[in-house]
């Protein structure tokens, strides 16, 4: 029958299908191509050799089961078993069928409807398992494709992830060498900074100098004064003694006694502002000792004071104190403390020279304003309970709301460049709250002025 030639033709092409021939062996190839050929080969025969038919039909059967031993039994063609499963009942039907017509033709005649429906059944188990093994081919190879995408995505992934480890390795060099650089600069800055606080004590150990000066120069007077007056009062005493007035040597003798005690006192009075500069211009000790707070405010008030006159002839400001007598001696670090208030003194002075020399400048208005503005610092100390607050207030402009916030960082100044550090808030700041454990506010009203207040435990 026609049959088989057409149906071994339609298993070839089926087997072409299934089979990857980019990866099929060259031979296995070629065999495909061969069959392909013998298939259409008997095809022809069969239709154009009439006597030689049934020679025909036996060989397609043979070359059918050969078809599908080479299936079932080559490794190289496993892929395509399960194809070859759709087509091998209907191979074994027209087989029997063509054994039964050769040998039983009785047989085959009683039979033969039977061998039609078996045909028939091949046939429609043909067509279904063709159905089933195509759809499973599509699931297998959208399966496959997915499979590709992923190790596509993969191979993209690991790619990137290369890439992204060269980056990180090259960022990771680049930050180090940053960090190493920033740590440099760091230190440099520490070291800056460690320079101009220095800087910003020397300054102002600088303002003190002239004030100093001043001050120191009024015991030296009176000891230079009381000086000549003794030399001469002792002059009169030796002459009174040889005249033998001992009432009058008594008298001298008592004059002299008073003066040296006032040298005495005015003598202790200078070294004690000398003591007072030394010990400005020294690094701190960071030791606490009893000091008389009042005492150290009311100097730093006046040294302030004459340094600024000293500077500047035109400067000028009223100053006020009410010190607390019942505070006494209170542990402090001398130095450090000193300077805290000498920095909120001198920014208070500064302040009101500020105001008035802001009045003296444009408007008649504000010329006149200028001769009824009086300026004036304050300077106040009182024990409250466990505490003791040391007041600097001024009727200065006060401090700028936008700046209020910022007053205590480091280089921050509301000052004309060239005029301030930045560093004297900043340091006063830390040596009251981390060298004393206490507390430095503020207490500001634009226009009206401001107050520090420096509060320390007993």
């Amino acid at each position: 029958m026609l049959f088989q030639p057409i149906l071994a033709l339609l298993i070839l092409r089926h087997l072409r299908k299934q089979l990857n021939t980019a990866t099929l062996l060259p031979k296995w190839d070629k065999w495909l191509k061969v069959a392909t050929g013998i298939s259409i080969a008997l095809i022809v025969l069969y239709a154009t050799v009439k006597e030689s038919r049934q020679a025909m039909t036996w060989l397609s059967d043979i070359f059918l089961f050969t078809i599908a031993y080479l299936v079932y039994f080559q490794q190289e063609l496993r892929n395509a078993r399960a194809s070859i499963n759709a087509f091998l009942p209907i191979i074994i039907i027209y087989f029997i069928d063509d054994v039964a017509i050769l040998l039983l033709p009785g047989f085959h005649k009683d039979w033969r409807n039977y061998f039609e429906a078996a045909k028939l059944f091949g046939l429609i188990w043909m067509v279904a398992m063709l159905i089933i093994n195509n759809k499973q081919r599509k699931a297998l190879e959208k399966e496959r494709l997915k499979a590709e995408e992923k190790e596509k995505e993969f191979q993209i992934t690991e790619k990137i992830k290369a890439e992204l480890e060269v980056q990180v390795k090259e960022r990771t060099a680049e930050l180090t060498k940053q960090k190493e650089e920033l740590q440099q600069t760091l230190t440099e800055l520490k070291a800056t900074q460690s320079q101009l606080v220095q800087s910003e004590k020397m300054a102002s150990l600088g303002e003190l100098t002239a004030g100093i000066a001043h001050e120191i120069q009024n015991p030296l007077n009176f000891v230079n004064n009381f000086s000549e007056v003794n030399t001469e009062l002792i002059t009169e005493m030796k002459e009174a003694i040889t005249k033998g007035d001992f009432d009058e040597v008594k008298s001298l003798a008592n004059d002299i006694a008073e003066n040296e005690q006032k040298i005495n006192h005015h003598g202790k009075r200078a070294d004690a502002i000398v003591k007072g500069m030394l010990q400005h211009s020294r690094s701190s000790s960071g030791v606490k000792e009893p000091t008389d707070i009042n005492a150290l405010a009311d100097e730093y008030l006046r040294l302030a004071y004459h340094g600024l006159r000293a500077k500047d002839k035109s400067f000028n400001a009223t100053m006020k104190t009410d010190f607390d007598t019942t505070i006494g001696n209170i542990n402090i670090i001398p130095q450090d403390m000193g300077r805290v208030i000498l920095n909120l003194i001198t920014n208070a002075f500064y302040a009101v020279d500020e105001k008035k020399k802001l009045f003296a400048k444009g408007l008649p208005t504000f010329q006149r304003l200028a001769t009824l503005y009086e300026p004036t610092v304050s300077v106040s100390t009182k024990k409250a309970s466990d505490k003791i607050l040391i007041t600097v207030k001024d009727n200065g402009n006060g401090i700028p709301q936008k700046a209020l916030d910022k007053i205590f960082q480091p280089f921050f100044t509301t000052k004309p460049t060239g005029q301030g550090t930045g560093l004297g808030l900043s340091m006063s700041f830390d040596i009251v709250t981390k060298g004393h454990q206490g507390k430095l506010r503020v207490e500001n009203k634009e226009g009206e002025g401001a107050t520090f207040i420096i509060i320390l435990p007993v």
